[in-house]
């Protein structure tokens, strides 16, 4: 279905919600398709194609308000959700944060021209998706050590969507997404270890060779062989890059609007006050070219615009949507983010945080004797003091240099002591949508033998 044609149907939602009697309302439809191939043993194991159109519709009757969704779009079906989400909604809770944006707070920009954000090649054939999968399948078998391949995909994805509100906003843009995975084994029976690489772009011709990814699956598992349960005991820790977004992402849930307002938050009473060294800064930047997490404008209409979440260490700002923001008594910081059943909440898209300027090997040498994580399994996390326990695997270190692999370890801490002491290493990668490096924690209590 073109864009020209999503207008129209978000248009016509509109206009069955105001015949319904709804004074206020917004809609979004998202036309997409996806290809995902799986293989095994030189095989096809798996393929799936998916395609269709999804459409949401919100209603507002000054603070209360109601969602509906569908996959029919059909003139019935939109007189029909419109009837519906009135009746719910004159039945809804009221809200007196919740409505529409201001006609001045709308976005001028109603599209993502320049931003790349959807590659105009042709979609891959499942014949190409299979090919894809089997080199990388391939390739990781090559691998001296390895033992076999659990999984090995190659999948394609294309988005369009489209946005209007009775407010007099209308806008839309188009996505696509190339990704290549795979999941190597070495070892056999109780002594089988695992581990995995994966790439994803926006277009297809950034993506690496699926040889490459395939070859470092391998390589990674067979690195994994024989693990030990590191020492228990009060140890420096470095979180690879593969993971450390993790730690940012705490983070950030932690500064969500939605956790603020309800005080749930172990940075409730953190604005203005340091949560990172004075040296790093975490900033957000929503036009960035050729990244997943870009965007024009976000989910109410409002114009995304680069912000600085974290400025020489200093908190400087919530994650707001307008809802929170009302309910705060501050302006949103055009971070809201739905889909078609739900009312809108915010969230983060890009962020970067300062890198430092040692590799990783120097952090590693630095740190002496330790442990460098590389996955994390499960977490306990208390949202309102921020006391931190993971799961972890990796390599333990002793005189900067990785010996010998460990699993069943946990390591624990409070995230604010563990943020305000990080160092970061100058690896990140600048294609992810969160640019996050390796980072060097001192002093976490390691659980292990």
């Amino acid at each position: 279905m073109s864009e020209q044609s999503l207008s129209d149907l978000t248009q016509a939602l509109l206009e069955a919600a105001k015949r319904a009697g709804a004074p206020a309302a917004d809609a979004i439809a998202v036309d997409g398709r996806s290809v995902a191939i799986d293989v095994r043993e030189g095989k096809l194991e798996q393929a799936e194609r998916s395609e269709g159109i999804e459409i949401g519709l919100r209603v507002l009757f000054g603070g209360k308000q109601a969602c509906v969704s569908a996959s029919d779009i059909s003139s019935r079906t939109l007189d029909e959700m419109a009837q519906r989400a009135v009746a719910m909604a004159q039945e809804a809770p009221d809200d007196p944060f919740a409505g529409l944006a201001d006609p001045t707070q709308l976005s001028a920009t109603r599209d993502a021209a320049g931003m790349e954000l959807a590659d105009p090649s042709a979609e891959p054939s499942a014949a190409d998706l299979q090919r894809d999968a089997l080199e990388a399948e391939a390739a990781a078998l090559t691998v001296e050590g390895v033992s076999q391949v659990q999984s090995a995909s190659a999948a394609y994805s294309y988005r369009r969507m489209h946005l209007a509100a009775s407010n007099g906003f209308a806008g839309g843009y188009d996505r696509s997404a190339r990704s290549v995975s795979a999941v190597a084994i070495s070892g056999e029976g109780l002594s089988m270890e695992r581990d995995w690489a994966a790439e994803s772009r926006v277009f297809q011709a950034d993506l690496p060779s699926a040889r490459e990814v395939g070859q470092l699956a391998g390589e990674r598992a067979v690195a994994r062989a024989n693990p030990r349960r590191p020492k228990t005991g009060a140890y420096p820790v470095l979180i690879d890059e593969r993971v450390s977004g993790s730690l940012i992402g705490h983070l950030l849930s932690a500064i969500n609007g939605q956790s603020i307002a309800r005080g749930a938050s172990w940075l409730r009473d953190a604005m203005d006050q340091p949560v990172l060294p004075d040296h790093l800064s975490l900033s957000e930047e929503p036009h960035r070219k050729r990244v997943s997490g870009s965007r024009p404008f976000d989910a109410e209409g409002l114009p995304t615009a680069r912000r600085m979440i974290v400025e020489n260490g200093v908190l400087k700002g919530w994650t707001l949507d307008l809802a929170t923001a009302r309910k705060l008594g501050l302006q949103s910081t055009a971070n809201a983010g739905r889909g078609t059943s739900a009312p809108p909440s915010p969230g983060v898209g890009n962020v970067t945080l300062t890198q430092g300027d040692q590799s990783r090997e120097d952090l590693l040498a630095e740190m002496g004797t330790g442990l460098l994580v590389t996955s994390f399994i499960g977490a306990t996390i208390n949202p309102n003091t921020g006391d931190y326990s993971r799961g972890a695997s990796g390599y333990w270190v002793e005189n900067g240099v990785p010996v010998y692999p460990v699993n069943e370890c946990t390591i624990a801490g409070n995230l604010r002591e563990m943020l305000r002491s990080l160092r970061p290493a100058n690896d990140a990668r600048l294609h992810l949508s969160h640019i996050v490096p390796s980072l060097l924690l001192e002093g976490m209590t390691l659980a292990g033998d």
